[in-house]
């Protein structure tokens, strides 16, 4: 699950980028969307389009056919990515009860941090149905630039929550995302030259599916 309960953190962006190179491995996986606007539906049906491979299956679902589709699919998939939208919704609720791992991404930024303590209590209360739930938080859109101590900041207070744990690694604020983004690309497969951005994701794919 890719969740959270702030807008504009980035979760499309990231479960887009895992889906693609998670299906470019395994090449069973399926991307559900509990978004009303729907992000990243469009993003692969932009890659149909195009006629980029592999192709990556993706529905949309809402409310509670969040859970019911999720575990309906629990044996055709061998992994699902559930990307939902910026808020506390009955959708986030449902996924967190069915998922395995959840990944809040959050940018450096005290509005993003000061959702920690709900996000705190919204685990809390799915970990006493869902005792396999693994909760991770992923500093992204972090700026580039070094003399920037946002990062260090956000560190500190994350501490603060040991129900979390923080992952390694570290995604910044790159154009490269949205360009590739708008083609129904990952960053690894529009521009792999940007060994920054590629590198940053495939980190991220070997923590969060411990390869």
């Amino acid at each position: 699950l890719i969740g959270g309960e702030k807008g504009g953190t980035g979760k499309t962006t990231i479960a887009t980028n895992l889906a693609a190179e998670r299906t470019r491995k395994t090449g069973s996986l399926l991307l559900i969307d509990t978004d009303r606007q729907p992000s990243a539906s469009f993003w692969c049906s932009i890659r149909e389009d195009n006629h980029i491979n592999p192709r990556i299956a993706s529905i949309q679902k809402f409310d509670k056919g969040v859970r019911t589709e999720t575990l309906f699919l629990k044996e055709k998939y061998r992994d699902k990515i559930i990307e939902t939208s910026g808020r506390d919704s009955l959708k986030l609720r449902g996924a967190l009860l069915v998922a395995n791992k959840v990944i809040f991404p959050l940018r450096p930024s005290q509005f993003d941090l000061w959702t920690l303590g709900r996000l705190n209590t919204l685990v809390d209360v799915a970990g006493e149905v869902n005792d396999k739930l693994q909760i991770y938080l992923l500093i992204n859109q972090a700026h580039t630039n070094p003399v920037v101590k946002e990062v260090g900041e956000a560190k500190r207070l994350i501490s603060e929550f040991p129900r979390f744990t923080l992952l390694n690694t570290l995604i910044c604020e790159r154009i490269s995302f949205r360009r590739a983004t708008i083609r129904g690309m990952s960053v690894v497969e529009y521009l792999p030259e940007d060994q920054k951005a590629t590198e940053e994701i495939k980190n991220l794919y070997k923590e969060v599916f411990c390869e």
